[in-house]
């Protein structure tokens, strides 16, 4: 009997594990007829994913997964299938060490990037005569290993910056790039890929609207919802914004006539007339696809690709003449343009600061953002060492269209980052609350005035398409000294006593010589050191209590601003909290296999006497039957559209849904004992079914998810008049149904 039920289990593992195969196959082949026919990369990604994952020994499907992760969106995901082939054959592709790299490198994982790198490294040397298209060259891997030590160096000295997403009201889940604004902030165009209310409703090969420009305005201290700015701006094809002028009224734009040209367009009495080209020397027959005007509208920054630069796109000024045509073309020199693309130039409004975007120089990889200023000496201008203007800004992706506002106290940019609402999205940095350094009493008086420092910096990875066949120029500085973080936009003044005032009383006659009297010292009054405080944090598993590595943040739940971390001990992390105030912040901890947790605290700044805290946050796994709450879910009232607020949360819950493709769960909405009993199980649906259309807009199969209203039939807390109660209740709540 014992045997017999065995083999029926054998038999039946068997056929599962077939079919399994089977099914695998049938959605690769589906990924591939994609791929053949469209660019459609996010679908045939997704296609070859759910093929990854019904059999992992697939080693096709798995490697294309990989390659398509690191061609879409989450490339870090890409090292999940990458890792999957090289544990099963790792000679399966040449280069195979190289992409485990590249993921690990966007993951922000520099130490396994660099140890995979050297692996291929070690393999080219032990090749040296290997010459197929797999080949990724030696001086692309020296230029990863180059950018993973930068990153290492930025990401452990971020800069103290607020990085706020903008909003829903201007960004969509597709791309939202390009922001430019008037002088007086109250005016903002971009580009945007969405769907909705673009002028062609045709897509793109890529199954994507055709670019569009867009506008809004604020009202108050808040954007009204972006609209199409027109047809007499846009076209029926690809139209991007560039740059505005500082009154608002001219519009630089990119048309993609002529191999790329730069148009403009005036607004009059409200309404901006049909582009034209820049009149003058500006567009050639080869590229140029960014631009920026000086304030006093003389001075023109444009990139282009044509003959006679430094290596692939170069940064170029132009001046205005007394016909009004843009004349006297010049490459910015060696100083500014690298070996590689420099691009997306914005001349700040002090029209000496220079803000562009590089592959080229000291980055985590592909565009970051950098900044130089000019010394003009008679006729000839001498530009300084552009400088990375810092981590979390500039990340291993790309980082680019960066404008600042006439005060320098904020700037906009765009990125693709974990809490974003799609693509790329455009996102508000501003300055951060004061920190230590800037409130610590001195010891000696400063009299001099104040001098603003200049910003340290970081770095971005370019998007990988292909693997690069052509030997890439790395250029670095000779012994170059590391440059410490500065926090730009921060001016740091050191406080400044009083005089001390010597009093000598009046001498009376007949002395001849006044006597002076001695004067006492003053008594100089005991400085108590502001220290910073420390959040110490243990990650645990709930059952089992062992110490669990963690991927782990914390950041001001308001200004986004990073908080500098250690990791001394397996499981346990310290953060130093050199600010003074006390604030709200955003514990976010994720480990694999187990659900992840996003807890707001509230920590004490630094002080004379700081406090050290400890806190342990228990992992649950994802078992059948494991329930935890969404804490960050927010909902406008009686609505089921999300706040702002809401988008970290539903980012980690995607990213968990992504890394565990097995897993299965139910969505649950709850409300509090306002309203009536059909009203609230409607509302709870609502919204439980809101974040099932979340995900599964963003690539997640909607079979692996169910939507529920609870209503108010599970209260977690008392729902009388106790206003923190009653918000326990109001919760989106996801269930595991099967792992």
């Amino acid at each position: 009997i014992f045997l017999a039920a065995s083999l029926g289990l054998f038999t039946q593992l068997s056929a599962q594990d077939q079919d399994s195969v089977a099914q695998s196959k049938e959605y690769q082949l589906q990924a591939e007829l994609i791929l053949e026919a469209t660019r459609v990369e996010d679908d045939a990604r997704d296609l070859m994913e759910i093929a990854a994952n019904y059999d992992p020994n697939n080693l096709k499907a798995n490697f294309a997964a990989g390659e398509l992760r690191l061609r879409t969106i989450g490339k870090a995901l890409a090292v999940k299938y990458f890792l999957r082939v090289y544990e099963k054959d790792p000679s399966y592709n040449f280069a195979l060490e190289y992409w485990i790299g590249r993921s690990y490198q966007y993951g922000e994982e520099f130490d396994k990037a660099i140890d995979f790198y050297t692996r291929y490294q070690n393999k080219l040397k032990s090749k040296p005569n290997y010459q197929g298209k797999e080949k990724v060259p030696s001086s692309e891997v020296d230029r990863k290993i180059f950018e993973c030590q930068n990153g290492k160096e930025f990401v452990g000295n971020p800069g103290k910056f607020s990085i706020i997403n903008i909003g829903n009201q201007i960004n969509s889940e597709f791309e939202d790039y390009a922001p430019v604004l008037n002088e007086d902030e109250d005016e903002i165009v971009f580009t945007s890929r969405r769907k909705d209310d673009n002028l062609n409703q045709d897509v793109f090969d890529d199954n994507k609207a055709y670019e569009d420009i867009f506008i809004a305005t604020k009202s108050g201290n808040k954007w009204t919802r972006a609209k199409n700015i027109g047809s007499q701006v846009n076209t029926p094809y690809h139209d991007s914004n560039l740059a505005l002028s500082s009154d608002g009224n001219t519009l630089f734009i990119y048309n993609d006539d002529n191999g790329g040209d730069i148009y403009a367009t005036e607004r009059v009495n409200g309404q901006w007339m049909p582009p034209e080209p820049l009149p003058g020397i500006i567009n050639s027959s080869y590229e140029e696809n960014s631009v920026s005007i000086s304030r006093d509208e003389k001075t023109l920054y444009f990139s282009s690709s044509r003959p006679g630069g430094y290596g692939g796109l170069d940064i170029y000024k132009a001046t205005k003449n007394e016909k009004g045509e843009w004349s006297n073309t010049k490459n910015l020199g060696p100083k500014i343009n690298s070996p590689q693309d420099d691009t997306s130039p914005f001349i700040d409004y002090d029209q000496t600061t220079l803000y562009f975007s590089s592959k080229g120089r000291k980055g985590m990889g592909g565009y970051d953002i950098f900044k130089s200023t000019v010394t003009v000496k008679g006729s000839a201008e001498e530009w300084s060492e552009p400088e990375n203007i810092g981590y979390p800004i500039n990340t291993p992706d790309d980082d680019v269209f960066y404008v600042r506002s006439k005060d320098g106290k904020r700037a906009y940019y765009s990125s693709v980052k974990e809490d974003g609402l799609g693509y790329t999205d455009i996102y508000l940095i501003t300055d951060p609350e004061p920190t230590v350094a800037a409130t610590k009493t001195p010891e000696t008086p400063k009299v001099d005035p104040p001098k603003k420092d200049t910003v340290a910096v970081a770095a971005v990875t370019e998007p990988v398409k292909e693997p690069i066949k052509e030997p890439v120029v790395v250029t670095q500085p000779v012994k170059e000294p590391v440059k410490e973080p500065v926090k730009e936009p921060i001016v740091v003044t050191e406080p400044v006593k009083e005089p001390v005032v010597v009093v000598t009383e009046p001498v009376k006659e007949p002395v001849k010589e006044p006597v002076k009297q001695p004067v006492k010292e003053p008594v100089k009054q005991p400085v108590k050191e502001v220290l910073p405080s420390t959040f110490t944090v243990k990650v645990a598993d709930a059952t089992t209590n062992e110490m669990l590595a963690a991927k782990i943040s914390l950041k001001g739940l308001r200004d986004n601003v990073i908080v500098p971390m250690k990791n001394d001990n397996p499981g346990e992390y310290t953060f130093t909290i050199k600010e003074t105030k006390a604030k709200d912040y955003r514990l976010a901890v994720e480990v694999e296999g187990y659900s992840f947790q996003n807890i707001n605290v509230k920590l004490d700044g630094a002080s004379a006497n700081p406090k050290s805290i400890s806190r342990t946050v228990n992992m649950r796994k994802l078992q059948v039957g494991t329930v935890s709450i969404l804490r960050n879910i927010y909902f406008d009232f009686d609505k089921a559209t999300f706040t702002t607020e809401a988008y970290p949360e539903l980012n980690k819950l995607l990213s968990m849904m992504q890394q565990n493709t097995n897993l299965t769960v139910e969505i649950g909405g709850h409300t509090d004992s306002y309203g009536t009993k059909e009203v609230n199980m409607r509302l709870s649906k609502r919204r439980a079914e809101a974040v099932k259309d979340y995900l599964v807009k963003k690539g997640v199969d909607s079979r692996r998810i169910t939507a529920v209203g609870y209503g108010k039939s599970k209260p977690l807390a008392s729902n009388d008049d106790e206003e923190e109660g009653r918000e326990l209740n109001r919760r989106v709540e996801f269930k595991v149904l099967k792992n």
